[in-house]
């Protein structure tokens, strides 16, 4: 099998990549994490559920995420809070309406009541730019290169609303270096032991790097059989987060594979214990 690595060079206005493991406000990751990059090109491919590609192919290519945002702003919101049964489609005073909660999911004119809806902070990000390399299949390389290079739909990367603009999609050669320190630009995940790195104050996440929606163990494989029952099945990994002019220190050397685009250098871990690679 012959490996290739696919650069792909985006700008993103907004985005909230939501951090599950916080409750009281909506954190966001400081960088799209694997599942929400594997999301975007399945959704450009027109392959969410892996039917044509296969699920094994899908999450197992390799993802390195750099780049960051000019800056972190709060959102206040009010989303709606749907019971366990979801939202329905009932007839209410003559015409089918939104059902959640026993109320109507919008107001009518003379029955002013709606469901409930639930005040939330969402942590956001501004202004980002963003280096995603994947390593995998020349063939399937490939197809993903003409989907992003000729979209046939607008993209994003996140929510439905965090659109991207695709400035560059190119095949990229990278040469392999060893380091013990690591210079930085562009922040990016790595995924080290403790152990290995002789600095160790980076922030920690836990991110999801393989989704996959389930009914009865069973792969799901076409939206109409997403239900109630569904069963959201995802793997998460512990990274810490290198951010822009850090030093990435190690106890001893390890391997690095470097990738020049113009003036742009990205750095990427691929040692045995430690790796950039998600």
């Amino acid at each position: 099998m012959v490996e290739k690595t696919l650069l792909i060079e985006l700008f993103q206005p907004f985005a909230q990549y939501r951090n599950p493991f916080t409750f009281y406000y909506a954190q966001t990751y400081p960088s799209p994490p694997k599942s929400t990059v594997i999301g975007m090109l399945q959704n450009a491919l027109g392959d969410w559920y892996g039917n044509e590609w296969g699920i094994d192919k899908w999450w197992n290519l390799k993802v390195s995420v750099h780049g960051g945002f000019e800056s972190v702003f709060w959102n206040y919101q009010q989303l709606i809070k749907a019971t366990k049964t979801g939202i329905s489609i009932v007839y209410f005073k003559g015409r089918p309406t939104l059902w959640n909660q026993d109320a109507p999911l919008y107001p009518f004119k003379d029955f002013p009541i709606t469901s409930q809806r639930t005040p939330v902070i969402q942590q956001e990000l501004f202004n980002g730019w963003l280096y995603i390399l994947l390593k995998g299949e020349n063939d399937f390389l490939r197809e993903i290169k003409e989907a992003l290079t000729t979209p046939t739909k607008v993209l994003s990367l996140g929510r439905s609303e965090d659109v991207v603009f695709v400035r560059r999609v190119e095949f990229i050669d990278g040469v392999e270096k060893t380091a013990r320190e690591i210079a930085i630009i562009y922040p990016t995940y790595v995924s080290a032991p403790l152990e290995l790195l002789k600095k160790t104050e980076y922030p920690t996440y836990s991110i999801p790097i393989r989704v996959i929606f389930k009914n009865d163990g069973k792969p799901v494989k076409h939206k109409a059989e997403i239900s109630q029952e569904t069963f959201r099945d995802v793997e998460f990994k512990p990274v810490i987060y290198v951010g822009s002019w850090k030093y990435l220190k190690f106890k001893e050397k390890v391997t690095l594979e470097e990738y020049a685009i113009g003036d742009v250098k990205l750095k990427v871990v691929n040692d045995e214990q430690a790796t950039g690679w998600l």
